[in-house]
């Protein structure tokens, strides 16, 4: 494979992909390619995804390590559609509250019944955006 010329920092990567820094760190991590102080891993420089322009005493920013487009994007692409897939739910859910809560005669479910069908992972998203949209139902834990 050919190694691209597009080196981009941290801030820039996450962005490329529509996702926050903090799920790119991670996901950078998750390959292997970061350690937990922020500085690029072996593993990523030897496959060229990674170059560090630091030295072993500086604090790493998102400035002085470059990481490889070409590279990063097969497993940041993932994560961008895993991030749009819970961004989906999250929404589908909020208006299905805000509609149960809403009423309509041909309706017979609670928004406390449809709770009990909602992930638990996604309470917290789900009640952050009932709140944004002025819903006052909030999906007990």
């Amino acid at each position: 494979m050919a190694l691209s010329k597009t080196w981009l920092n941290l801030n820039e990567l996450s962005r490329t992909f529509g996702i926050s820094s903090g799920l790119c760190k991670r996901a950078l991590q998750e390959q292997g390619w970061r350690d937990k102080c922020g500085y690029p891993t072996q593993a990523a420089i030897q496959a060229g995804a990674a170059s560090s322009n630091s030295h072993e005493e500086d604090k790493p920013t998102s400035t002085n390590t470059l990481w490889n487009i070409e590279m990063c994007k097969t497993f940041l692409k993932l994560e961008s559609h895993e991030q749009l897939l819970r961004t989906a739910q999250v929404n589908q859910w909020a208006t299905l509250f805000e509609a149960l809560e809403e009423g309509s005669p041909s309706i017979n479910t609670t928004p406390d019944e449809m709770a009990e069908d909602l992930p638990c992972e996604l309470v917290g998203d789900v009640n952050a955006q009932l709140a944004l949209r002025g819903c006052q139902f909030r999906v007990s834990n």
